[in-house]
């Protein structure tokens, strides 16, 4: 199981990759981080920040996709070529639908908060009402 720091606003939370139930998204993460951005609220998907990032290309598929993430899940949505909104990563902090503007989305699920829930409910009014807050992630190298 690998172990990720993460950094939200002033939140720090340890997470793990879901490298089990998304394998190639898991890996694209990894080779890609430490990963050093900002998050800002969702506008359609309910409660949840998002770090936009363009047309970033992952090169992975949908990998068991979800529309409904749980509080503290990952989502990578791969965008792409054809597909409906940019390239982006979403962390719900409470009830979310996964959505644009143009309709529902789909994300692989890539990594889980396991510990600093209870900061999640802080972090995400924090962003709605402040704005823009810094997003880090990093792994945590094996004992």
């Amino acid at each position: 199981m690998t172990s990720l720091a993460i950094t939200a606003g002033p939140f720090r939370f340890l997470g793990v990759l879901n490298e089990l139930q998304c394998p190639r998204t898991c890996a694209a993460v990894r080779a890609a981080l430490p990963f050093d951005g900002s998050v800002i609220h969702v506008r359609w998907s309910g409660e949840a920040v998002w770090a936009p990032l363009g047309d970033l290309d992952f090169g992975v598929p949908y990998e068991d996709p979800t529309s409904y993430p749980a509080p503290g899940q990952f989502l990578l949505f791969p965008g792409g070529e054809g597909r409906i909104s940019e390239t982006e990563i979403l962390l719900a902090y409470g009830p979310c639908r996964f959505a644009s503007k143009a309709g529902q989305l789909a994300g692989n699920p890539f990594a889980s908060i396991v510990s600093g829930l209870d900061k999640l409910a802080e972090l995400g009014p924090m962003t709605l009402q402040k704005g823009a807050q810094s997003l880090k992630m990093e792994l945590i190298e094996d004992a």
